[in-house]
């Protein structure tokens, strides 16, 4: 490779969607490059073509109505796409259950019935 920067879609086929790891970064301002091991961020890990529908989808605000009129494909198609994307993202969890100890603490200050501390703690993985 040379040191000319490579656009994304040239390494998307480069790679032809099997995985790579990046092992070099180099900030662009002022030149210091950190080598490591570093993984991708999922989205960035997508086909350049879903990541250009992922893209669209959040500009059109999540309307399906418009992913339609924009790629001229129907409802099924859309929802299809965004299921099959969706099921290679691993999503992460944004109301997690609370530590068992929290539960208990609660408990204890009387906040909770100790049915509903069980019924919290039974609900825990």
């Amino acid at each position: 490779m040379t040191e000319q920067a490579m656009d994304w879609r040239e390494l998307t086929n480069l790679t032809q969607g099997r995985p790579f790891v990046v092992e070099r970064v180099r900030l662009a301002d002022n030149g210091v490059a950190v080598e490591g091991r570093f993984e991708l961020p999922q989205l960035a890990q997508l086909s350049a073509e879903d990541q250009i529908f992922v893209t669209a989808f959040l500009r059109s605000h999540g309307s399906i109505k418009e992913m339609e009129r924009i790629f001229g494909v129907s409802y099924p198609t859309v929802k299809a796409r965004l299921n099959r994307i969706a099921q290679v993202l691993d999503f992460v969890e944004t109301d997690p259950a609370p530590p068992r100890s929290d539960v208990v603490d609660r408990l204890r200050r009387g906040e909770i019935t100790a049915q509903q501390a069980l019924s919290e703690l039974e609900a825990q993985p």
